[in-house]
């Protein structure tokens, strides 16, 4: 397939959320005078993604997700807080980190003017700004459409039409996604009736009902999937 458009979801597929989000967290827990734990960590973290799962399956809102997560996490550690006023510092922090999936500005050197490139994020919009800026990965984005501004989140259909009807000349035969998240990116691609690229780095198996239509687990494998010339060549982190 000659393929024109290439949408790229950011977190855990070319930013390195884990240690943004580990950063920023070490910096809200100092703030509360709460000492960091990996259980700790590992327990926010859980009540994080089991909202935002929530929110993909459009059983809560968005302002759900970002005002309560905190409020459930810190109830646990037996204390009061404000959900909205603590979440905001915690994202002022997330905006923060900008460490790169290994290869992503390598890969995006050489697909940038080959192809239409766009993200396709959910999340806070001036957060993913932020750090898309801070990374270096903005330049080389035609456009970036992220859930909150779309009023939309993957994997729903509404937010692949939204991102269709303001790509000038793209099909959906001739677009791929590529991102880490079976549920958000490969349900969304399928939804969409575009092909699906996953990214795969920790190897972990693909259920029957959202088999993607190809999976890569290093960020250069994507050049030769596309057949594209010009090889990348990765950099140590």
């Amino acid at each position: 397939m000659n393929y024109t458009t290439l949408l790229f979801d950011i977190d855990h597929t070319l930013l390195d959320f884990d240690a943004t989000e580990r950063a920023a967290l070490r910096q809200l827990f100092e703030d509360e005078q709460l000492e960091w734990t990996e259980e700790r960590e590992a327990r926010y973290r859980t009540i994080n993604q089991s909202l935002w799962k929530a929110l993909e399956r459009g059983e809560v809102t968005r302002n759900e997700v970002i005002t309560s997560r905190f409020v459930t996490f810190f109830a646990e550690q037996g204390r009061t807080v404000d959900g909205s006023q603590i979440d905001a510092r915690y994202r002022t922090y997330l905006s923060r980190g900008t460490e790169l999936i290994e290869g992503a500005i390598e890969l995006l050197h050489v697909l940038k003017g080959k192809y239409q490139l766009y993200v396709v994020t959910n999340g806070v919009a001036v957060t993913q700004r932020a750090r898309l800026r801070g990374s270096g990965l903005a330049p080389y984005f035609d456009g970036i459409f992220v859930s909150e501004e779309t009023g939309y989140q993957k994997p729903m259909a509404a937010f692949f039409d939204y991102v269709f009807d303001r790509i000038p000349d793209a099909t959906r035969e001739q677009t791929m996604i590529i991102g880490d998240s079976l549920t958000a990116d490969i349900q969304g691609g399928i939804t969409a009736g575009i092909t699906t690229c996953w990214f795969n780095p920790t190897h972990a198996a693909a259920p029957a009902e959202l088999m993607p239509t190809y999976t890569i687990e290093r960020l250069d494998q994507l050049v030769t999937l596309l057949g594209t010339k010009e090889v990348v060549r990765t950099t140590s982190k």
